[in-house]
């Protein structure tokens, strides 16, 4: 059986070994491991100039001595709130580094993946959209790739739905922030930059055949890229910004809460009052899934909530009320030893990202495609 990534990986790879002197990756290739870490880091960058929080974002406003609302689990049988989640997954590769002239620039090859996950009424799970794409990293112009080599890759794959060749040099949100660093981190940022455009890319579907008032779960903040505000969705951070400080209340002197005291604080099963964000654009309010005795420190078992405040209008306390209890109630999953993250995934996210890995093409698979033409040596026997 003919290896399914012959006919776009294979040519683009021929191309670049023909055209520039490679050194390899030990072994053809080298995963670098993403880190749940970088979640936390992504926060802090998109949240940078806003650490102050200075508003509350929901109706009636909440007094400043009185930050914490019971939420306790709203299930599936009684309001089956929640049905569809999304969720993206990546992993990246090393291929080795390149040299065209003086020129020297790593190869990175990303396999990205993003899937929707439908929760029918009985609480079966089954997947509703799941795609993949392979992303070729490589820098384009001073210092990179050039322009004539360029123009050949890009004709060579034509099919940017399936594999699509990504200039690391074109600055966006997430990668920006690497500049300056390791090229092979700013292609990590370039990488997750097109994941997350991927898991944006299907929230629209759902909503084309669906009730319009059916919520949706996406993993991860609101703010990376352009998620769209018109349809009933939350973001839920695993990993988020420990930087912020709030100043609550009226009058010369606010009332001062650091972040960890205002979770350390809060209950089981409860969430905080509703903060204001973005230019009164999001509110976001963080909600405790498990109980402190069972874990290591006071902020693990939190998770972070967004959401679209339309017109910029607050939030009622019913209705965060609702999203936090729902969201309580999806906490079951418990993969503990297996992802560092166990104490604040939501059963469905979870299941998502397996639906994801189980569709990526296999290391095996990748491995056989990643082969460099060998070099010319030596003379003609003749």
């Amino acid at each position: 059986m003919a290896n399914p990534l012959s006919s776009f990986l294979s040519p683009a790879l021929d191309l670049l070994g023909q055209n520039l002197k490679i050194l390899p990756a030990v072994g053809g290739a080298v995963e670098d491991l993403q880190h749940p870490d970088r979640e936390e880091l992504d926060d802090t960058l998109l949240t940078r100039g806003e650490e102050a929080i200075e508003a509350f974002a929901e109706t009636p406003e909440p007094a400043p001595d009185n930050l914490y609302r019971h939420t306790p689990s709203l299930f599936r049988n009684e309001n089956h709130f929640f049905q569809f989640f999304i969720d993206g997954c990546i992993s990246s590769y090393y291929l080795g580094t390149a040299i065209e002239g003086r020129r020297s620039f790593p190869i990175e090859l990303a396999q990205i993946g993003a899937a929707v996950i439908k929760r029918q009424k009985d609480g079966t799970l089954k997947t509703f959209k799941n795609k993949r794409k392979l992303l070729l990293l490589l820098p384009r112009g001073g210092g990179g790739l050039s322009d004539t080599l360029w123009i050949k890759l890009q004709r060579q794959s034509p099919n940017q739905e399936i594999f699509k060749v990504v200039d690391i040099k074109e600055e966006d949100i997430l990668s920006r922030q690497e500049r300056g660093k390791d090229p092979r981190d700013v292609a990590g940022g370039k990488a997750r930059w097109e994941m997350h455009e991927l898991e944006i890319s299907l929230i629209s579907s759902i909503y084309e055949n669906q009730n319009q008032k059916i919520w949706t779960i996406l993993d991860g903040g609101l703010r990376i890229g352009n998620v769209p505000k018109t349809y009933p969705l939350i973001g839920v951070a695993k990993s988020f910004a420990k930087n912020p400080e709030f100043f609550l209340g009226t009058g010369r002197k606010p009332k001062r809460v650091d972040i960890t005291t205002l979770l350390a604080g809060l209950p089981f099963s409860s969430r905080t009052v509703a903060f204001s964000m973005k230019g009164g654009n999001i509110a976001f309010w963080y909600v405790r899934l498990r109980e402190q005795k069972e874990l290591d420190y006071p902020l693990m078992g939190v998770v972070k909530v967004e959401v679209w405040r339309k017109d910029k209008k607050p939030i009622s306390s019913g209705m965060a009320d609702l999203i936090s209890r729902a969201l309580v109630a999806e906490r079951n999953v418990t993969p503990y030893g297996i992802d560092r993250r166990w104490h604040c995934h939501l059963y469905p996210i979870h299941m998502t990202e397996q639906a994801i890995r189980s569709n990526f093409f296999s290391r095996q698979v990748l491995m056989g495609c990643i082969k460099w033409p060998r070099p010319q040596t030596g003379g003609s026997n003749e």
